[in-house]
């Protein structure tokens, strides 16, 4: 992308624009900030089992994912700012419990509270984003700048969560609740500019969350790209769980060292080379950036496959080539999405893709499940298998266009 380009199309990034990007950084790194350390407070402070925090964790997890595809089309029906503002008050009361409780009961509400946040915000600030852009370049560029904002969210929220969640002071989560409490009053400073992209919204007959389903049954496209997302959501969840798994049982030498180094090649990657990737893709369909993608990602698994176990550089590279995959497919289909959806339903399209997350849910279960079952090699070339079925997934929907 040309840099005069580039800085025409930021210009026109409406103040609303950026308050949505900037909120979708903040909400993802106040989730990770405690997603990481949850574990180490619910054992240290109330000795749960490995077993019982498990089962909280995975429990809210999914159970956020599930509301997402509800609230999306709340969004829709209701206006995109109820549910922001639903996004936040949320944050302000879980970050508070969280950092005042002192029974089992409600520290773990709070905890399925906290998860909230995340899912409620999604669905209708890329609503509102797509709602302010008219211009198809502009919309791709912001949901590229979303990706990219999240990825550096996801990055600075856990060394934010090392301090203010492992040093022992609980009650340094009300520091988030605050932070939750100074994005509310942005939203009403700019919620005035947003009436009319409400007004606009409401002039559509939005249906009922019964009608959507139905209309949801018969889009076999968009239901095609949804098995197709979930399992590449599935493929890159394995990196975070049963990869470390697998290195684990093997007895990797300097562990410590190989794990922090694979997490610091994936997010310098993403970050250094989405924009470089994005300006050498711009003339490519959607299609067709998402087949390169999918392809990358079955060349990174077969690397794990055959990778020897103690190959420090050998783990490097498949996970280098794992981050070429991610920065392409992840903000790539939520530009298909944004293209999939009509305009008075984008909200309710977003949020039923938030569905494919459930993809990184059941990662740690299935992987685990094939380490014990088979290895490491049979787990990869399962997640090559996987990933090749994705692309003939999204093959069936740009057909069924």
């Amino acid at each position: 992308m040309e840099l005069t380009q580039f800085s025409s199309q930021i210009s026109r990034f409406t103040p609303l624009v950026w308050t949505m990007l900037l909120g979708n950084f903040f909400v993802r790194a106040s989730y990770y900030m405690v997603w990481p350390f949850l574990a180490v407070i619910l054992y240290n402070k109330f000795a749960l089992t490995a077993t019982e925090v498990g089962v909280l964790l995975t429990g809210s997890a999914v159970f956020a994912v599930l509301l997402g595809f509800y609230t999306g089309n709340l969004a829709d029906r209701f206006g995109r700012f109820t549910l922001l503002y639903s996004a936040v008050v949320v944050g302000i009361l879980a970050f508070t419990a969280l950092a005042l409780a002192e029974q089992l009961w409600t520290f773990c509400i709070a905890v399925f509270f906290a998860c909230m946040p995340r899912t409620l915000w999604d669905a209708p600030s890329k609503a509102l984003l797509s709602d302010e852009l008219s211009d198809s370049q502009d919309r791709e560029l912001a949901l590229h700048l979303l990706y990219f904002l999240v990825n550096v969210g996801a990055a600075i929220g856990p060394l934010f969560g090392l301090w203010a969640g492992l040093n022992g002071e609980q009650f340094s989560f009300i520091y988030t609740a605050f932070a939750y409490l100074v994005l509310l009053l942005a939203l009403i400073v700019k919620q005035a500019s947003a009436m009319k992209v409400e007004r606009d919204s409401a002039q559509n007959s939005v249906p009922s969350f019964g009608a959507w389903l139905r209309i949801l049954r018969q889009d076999t496209r968009f239901l095609w790209v949804l098995l197709a997302t979930f399992l590449v959501y599935l493929v890159f969840g394995q990196g975070d769980s049963s990869l470390v798994q697998y290195l684990t049982r093997a007895q990797v030498p300097e562990l410590a060292v190989l794990i922090s180094s694979l997490i610091i090649t994936n997010s310098l990657i993403i970050v250094i080379f989405q924009f470089p990737l994005l300006h050498v893709m711009r003339d490519w369909s959607i299609q067709s950036r998402l087949y390169c993608g999918g392809w990358i990602l079955i060349l990174s698994q077969l690397m794990m496959a055959f990778n020897p176990v103690s190959s420090f550089w050998g783990w490097i590279g498949a996970v280098a080539v794992l981050s070429f995959s991610e920065a392409i497919m992840f903000s790539n289909i939520n530009i298909y999405i944004d293209r999939m959806a009509p305009s008075h339903l984008k909200a309710s399209y977003f949020g039923a893709a938030g569905l494919c997350s459930l993809g990184f849910a059941f990662a740690p279960l299935l992987g685990g499940v094939l380490l014990d079952w088979g290895s490491g090699t049979t787990l990869f070339i399962a997640m090559a298998i996987a990933s090749l079925k994705a692309i003939y997934l999204y093959r069936l929907a740009a057909r069924s266009n």
